[in-house]
């Protein structure tokens, strides 16, 4: 048996198949995988890598899309949570900031890098030492950890080498500052790449597969029905063991199986606004303190995220809507420090996304634990619930641990720490000659720096898409920072099946582009529908639901409160496949 099949990771239509089928034979006599996991998101994904690099056959379901829940709406961070160290919480920073530093220095060098903050401060004398120390210990917890290359430790500012760094900040906002670094990453890029690292090392991936219920025998699970939601089609598929990782859904997932000994988990929303760099002037971040929470302002290309709240959220988890409370509520936090103060008419993109907190007994969400836990409820379920984006694989090798740690054979430790994701390997050397890519390509070297960024060493396969068809070098209409290619190579290579996925997950039009990819809509139809085969009623159809998708989340986005949001999002339906 091949340990890494032709596809090579790539997870087109074909492999799509044949994944398919491979889930399918588990129901044969002696074809039953070792680990069956549920949901595609960042923990679920990376449990398939852990899984599957120990030797183990495992699949992987996702209902939606790849990173489509809570994986894809984070605020784009890699750290070791700051403000955890005033909870004395030092073993979940710790552990955080270990995890950083692998991401940014071995695991996915060219997806995570290092970004700089300012954190602002507003009293004399007191506040600088007791902070200092703070963050002082911060960068001395990320030396410990092992992995601090590549992240500059933290630097006491003036009030004028402040406004040196953020010429927009207000005079009276502040009295000095500390710049310190983290790490950012495009989240779902990472998981639609972490899904193919899983892939290449032979797990079985399909997005689009819904798990109704789970099979027993007697107390024991042994396996999923799924229904595979482009056609309609159900099997079971037989493991002997199943991971729960769906986040926000763990209860609903759980409950399929027992009510014994559930984990619970509550819902926090967090929204996130996205604005034109030039609305403000910085050379850094920033991070705010609110009466509530934290704020943080994040560098993100030619944009700022800023964002973000924290608000229990008991409506729909598939698509959480932002009210106009919520974006008056971010507006007016970072316009406390802001010499000209941002309105409505500079915000490019909304994004909302829930966090998955266990479940305590204090009311308020933002107090609940960022820890994660891993439970065993029935023989053959594993559930796994709670975490932080940052520290996703040790939850996922935590929940494998725990799935094998009943199998008759002896199954190795996890070896995560030691494999990049594919296109990390030979990234550096991809970039240091980035300049003669561009000159064999005929590729602008600022597009190549653009495709190395998001693509690593594996940017040659998106540069034989253009080369087999020049057309696929212009832009995507309406969003000049992507180009066509990029959209083949979603359906292609990353699993792409929709257009929103393309234009909310692969990449990120839908809250960069002012339009929110409405004239994107019809080229990214077309391109992908010549990859999936789709008749013109198809692309008619992918266009039709992505336009009325954006109308109402900004409809959503006008309503005074979450009821009203939620009501107002939830007029468009998902977008059901023309059969």
């Amino acid at each position: 048996m091949k340990t890494v099949p032709a596809h090579g990771g790539a997870l087109g239509p074909a492999a799509r198949e044949a994944a398919i089928q491979r889930l399918r034979d588990t129901s044969r006599p002696g074809q039953e995988l070792d680990i069956l996991i549920v949901g595609g998101g960042i923990v679920g994904t990376g449990a398939a890598l852990d899984a599957v690099t120990r030797g183990l056959s495992v699949g992987i379901v996702e209902a939606s899309d790849w990173a489509a829940g809570t994986s894809s709406r984070s605020s784009k961070l890699i750290h070791g949570g700051l403000r955890y160290l005033e909870m004395l919480d030092f073993a979940l920073v710790k552990e955080a900031l270990q995890e950083r530093g692998l991401l940014l220095s071995e695991l996915a060098p060219h997806l995570a890098r290092p970004v700089p903050f300012l954190y602002p401060l507003t009293k004399p004398f007191i506040e600088r030492p007791y902070v200092g120390a703070g963050i002082a210990l911060y960068d001395a917890m990320s030396i410990s950890s092992g992995h601090s290359r590549g992240v500059p430790f933290h630097k006491h500012l003036s009030k004028r080498g402040t406004l040196r760094a953020a010429p927009s900040l207000k005079n009276d906002a502040f009295v000095g500052s500390i710049r310190y670094y983290d790490g950012q990453v495009d989240d779902a890029k990472y998981v639609a790449n972490l899904v193919r690292t899983a892939a290449y090392y032979g797990a079985h991936a399909v997005n689009q597969m819904a798990v109704v219920d789970f099979l027993r025998e007697g107390e024991r699970v042994v396996g999923a029905k799924v229904v595979n939601r482009e056609n309609g089609t159900q099997f079971n598929v037989r493991a002997k063991q199943v991971i729960n990782a769906t986040g926000v859904w763990t209860d609903e997932t759980q409950a399929m199986v027992t009510e014994r000994g559930q984990l619970k988990v509550r819902a926090s929303k967090g929204i996130h606004l996205v604005v034109p760099r030039d609305r403000f002037q910085s050379t850094v971040g920033l991070i705010l303190r609110t009466e509530k929470s934290v704020l943080f302002v994040i560098p993100w290309g030619r944009h700022w995220i800023i964002g973000t709240t924290d608000t229990e959220w008991n409506l729909d988890k598939a698509h959480p809507a932002a009210s106009s409370k919520d974006i008056d509520y971010i507006l007016e936090q970072v316009n406390r420090v802001l010499k000209r103060p941002l309105t409505r008419e500079d915000v490019e993109g909304v994004y909302a996304g829930l966090r998955p907190l266990l479940a305590g007994e204090n009311d308020s969400t933002a107090k609940l634990s960022r820890e994660h836990v891993v439970a065993h409820p029935v023989p053959g379920l594993v559930v796994v619930a709670g975490g932080k984006w940052t520290t996703y694989r040790v939850m996922a090798k935590d929940a494998v641990d725990e799935a094998t740690r009943t199998m008759d054979e002896r199954v190795p430790p996890s070896c995560t720490e030691t494999i990049p994701l594919l296109g990390a390997n030979g990234f550096r050397a991809a970039w240091n000659r980035r300049n003669r890519t561009a000159e064999e390509s005929g590729v602008h070297v600022a597009r190549i720096e653009h495709l190395l960024n998001r693509y690593g060493s594996l940017t040659p396969e998106v540069l034989a898409l253009i080369e087999e068809n020049p057309a696929l070098a212009e832009p995507i209409p309406g969003a000049d920072d992507y180009l066509q290619a990029e959209a083949v190579y979603a359906a292609t290579h990353e699993g792409a099946r929709h257009v929103h996925d393309v234009l909310t997950r692969r990449t990120r039009i839908s809250i960069e582009a002012w339009d929110r990819g409405v004239s994107a809509v019809p080229v990214v139809a077309k391109l992908m529908g010549d990859v999936l085969g789709w008749s013109d009623a198809q692309r008619e159809n992918e266009v039709r639901h992505y336009i009325a998708r954006v109308e109402a989340e900004r409809l959503s986005q006008q309503q005074p409160d979450d009821k009203s949001a939620d009501a107002a999002r939830l007029g468009v339906e998902d977008i059901v496949p023309l059969r």
